[in-house]
């Protein structure tokens, strides 16, 4: 095993939420006579917190900004969490990984409260020894800030030894996050980032697959 200590994204890395994320952006943007039916344009809502997507890709001053993401919930909160299914091969990577000794987190910039219900859905929770996510008000959103209470969760006010930890993600904010903290990083590009996003980023490894990353972590 290579790792001790794993701390997975959720969003394009456990589970491919893209219906509901972008469904759910798209009821939020039809509230402000925005009218987006192309589905792949909002795949980049997929990963970085919600209400910078809304005012970077929009061009939304930040009070318009906080009411899509108020509207966005309305939708993901009753049906948009539903859509969305765990990658092949994950929950038998994650099970195998616990067996084998390693403590799992999940550091999600999505709010913990969907976090939670999400992997209690898909019966996936009792592998991760800590589960941090941002909270409904918009703080703690950032993947720096994410990962700092994962491992402060981990490990108090220890630091990880040196190549002990990881963490995966599909997309930069996920690299950065491990960079900002000195872990290892893992970026996989079957989710959502763009075409050398994570190489740029300075991801230790990609892979491209859930299998490749089995291997990878598993050997």
């Amino acid at each position: 095993m290579r790792y001790q200590y794993l701390l997975f994204d959720l969003d394009g890395t456990i589970t491919d939420p893209k219906e509901g994320i972008t469904k759910s952006a798209q009821y939020a943007l039809e509230a402000f006579g925005i009218h987006e039916p192309d589905a792949d344009k909002l795949t980049p809502f997929i990963g970085p917190p919600l209400i910078d997507s809304f005012l970077e890709f929009y061009h939304m001053p930040p009070d318009q900004a906080a009411l899509a993401v108020k509207k966005y919930r309305e939708r993901f909160e009753t049906i948009g969490w539903l859509e969305n299914v765990p990658y092949e091969g994950m929950d038998e990577l994650l099970r195998d990984l616990q067996k084998a000794g390693c403590r799992l987190a999940v550091a999600s910039s999505k709010p913990t409260v969907f976090v939670e219900r999400i992997l209690a859905h898909f019966d996936i929770a009792q592998y991760f020894a800590v589960v941090v996510g941002s909270e409904l008000d918009g703080t703690r959103a950032k993947k720096e800030e994410v990962v700092q209470e994962a491992l402060r969760q981990l490990f108090g006010k220890d630091s990880p030894a040196p190549h002990t930890a990881a963490m995966i993600g599909d997309r930069k904010f996920d690299i950065e996050g491990a960079k900002a903290h000195h872990l290892d990083s893992v970026g996989v590009a079957y989710g959502y980032s763009l075409p050398g996003e994570l190489q740029q980023s300075g991801a230790d490894v990609v892979v491209d697959s859930v299998q490749q990353l089995r291997a990878y972590l598993l050997g």
